[in-house]
């Protein structure tokens, strides 16, 4: 059986791969279908997969992933043309990452009463990220402006970073609450560790670590294949090293990929592309695992404060904060609609869920995680239908403007991210 489900696994990555360029212009996307194919492997479907979220090998498959995404989607990311240029993903991560974490914190309050503040932030700040993966159509379309494309890419590849320090945060602050702790000396200890340890491994990981791997591929002492797993190793060098020394990992590889994407500007691009086809294969797999075990589970357990938690967040929780984070940018109303719309929960949320659920002392965890997965079905299905009739639209709407009186039409230098557009 186990050999059959591997085959069938595999069956289906091969099978979608000889379709995937195809179904870039459908509203079959990559997680829409194997949510799909989890869901049919599963036993409410064929019965040939039998997968239970509290299995350590589920847990080590996210927690690879987490790191892995973390690491190269910050190594892509040009700080300095960051600040200069991009104005729309700065405003959209200073500003409306915390308003959505706020806004999320109130609606929670307010739909489960029952729900420690604590808790209430907690649930916004793991909903908080984004995953341009599934609107892929409109951050890999030529046809949609430079500006907005890259905006939401690079929105998509910095919060989930960003938002992790304030999930582990306010985890922390529940699992105290619990036990009846959270003096001062116990925060102190908790932005020590957590905070400030992770960070200079990853920094250290990620200098040092990129020099060598630079060094080395200049001198000729390095071979391609090495090359190619270099970021995978550097990648779970900086969680590990992290965890050994009483940081948290998941921390030093964001910033490890941040520092090396900042400081060795001329690493082998293969470095990059062998870490994409990685963590594109441990994505998918996420997402079968996420419709053959979570999704039953999740939809089994919900409430109608579930689903109106689900619609919200990908609603009004989202939308609002980038309507206000945005204002005085002279963009057009169309522009801000279409950047509020696509701001889909996936990868992230899906693996910040996971880390809640293993706090098994939270009262709450178990609905945090529910409400979770039924938003990130919803944004799945939602965002991926609409994302390719979306780009179409949105494209054939910028048509009529020209740079010189439409803001979002400005020409902006175009950074390494997660998802390439294709010509």
């Amino acid at each position: 059986m186990e050999i059959l489900t591997l085959a069938l696994i595999a069956a289906s990555v091969l099978g979608f791969g000889l379709v995937s360029a195809k179904a870039q212009k459908t509203i079959f996307t990559p997680p829409i279908v194997f949510v799909g194919v989890g869901w049919l492997l599963a036993e409410h479907g064929f019965g040939i997969l039998d997968l239970n979220i509290e299995e350590h090998a589920i847990h080590t498959l996210a927690e690879l992933t987490l790191v892995l995404v973390l690491f190269t989607d910050a190594s892509r990311i040009n700080l300095s043309q960051l600040r200069r240029e991009h104005a729309l993903p700065v405003r959209l991560l200073t500003i409306g990452l915390p308003l959505t974490i706020g806004l999320g914190a109130l609606a929670a309050v307010w739909l489960f009463p029952h729900f420690t503040l604590w808790e209430a932030a907690l649930l916004a700040a793991v909903l908080a990220p984004t995953d341009a993966a599934l609107g892929q159509a409109v951050v890999s379309s030529p046809k949609v402006p430079v500006q907005i494309r890259q905006a939401l890419n690079v929105e998509s590849g910095l919060n989930d970073g960003i938002a992790l320090p304030v999930v582990l945060l306010f985890l922390s602050a529940c699992s105290a609450a619990v036990e009846g702790g959270g003096g001062a000396s116990y925060w102190l200890r908790f932005a020590a560790l957590q905070v400030t340890l992770g960070p200079l491994v990853g920094i250290l990981v990620g200098w040092l670590g990129g020099r060598l791997v630079e060094k080395a591929t200049v001198t000729g002492w390095m071979n391609q294949s090495f090359q190619n797993l270099a970021s995978l190793g550097l990648a779970v060098l900086a969680f590990g090293g992290a965890e050994l020394v009483g940081g948290n990992g998941f921390i030093a590889a964001f910033v490890a990929g941040l520092t090396l994407g900042n400081v060795t500007r001329h690493n082998c691009e293969c470095l990059y592309e062998f870490a994409e086809a990685e963590g594109q294969l441990m994505t998918l797999l996420v997402f079968l695992v996420f419709g053959a075990a979570m999704v039953p589970e999740a939809l089994a357990h919900a409430g109608w404060q579930t689903f109106l938690y689900a619609v919200l967040s990908l609603t009004v929780i989202r939308m609002l904060p980038v309507f206000l984070s945005l204002l005085g940018l002279k963009l057009r109303p169309a522009t801000i609609g279409f950047l509020a719309w696509f701001g889909p929960r996936g990868i992230a949320s899906i693996l910040f869920g996971l880390l809640v659920v293993s706090e098994s002392i939270l009262g709450g965890g178990e609905e945090i995680f529910s409400v979770v997965l039924v938003t990130v079905l919803l944004s799945v299905l939602l965002h991926g239908i609409t994302s390719y009739p979306g780009a179409v639209w949105y494209s054939k709407h910028t048509e009529k403007f020209s740079p010189e009186d439409a803001m979002e039409l400005q020409p902006v230098p175009e950074m390494r991210v997660r998802i390439r557009h294709e010509g």
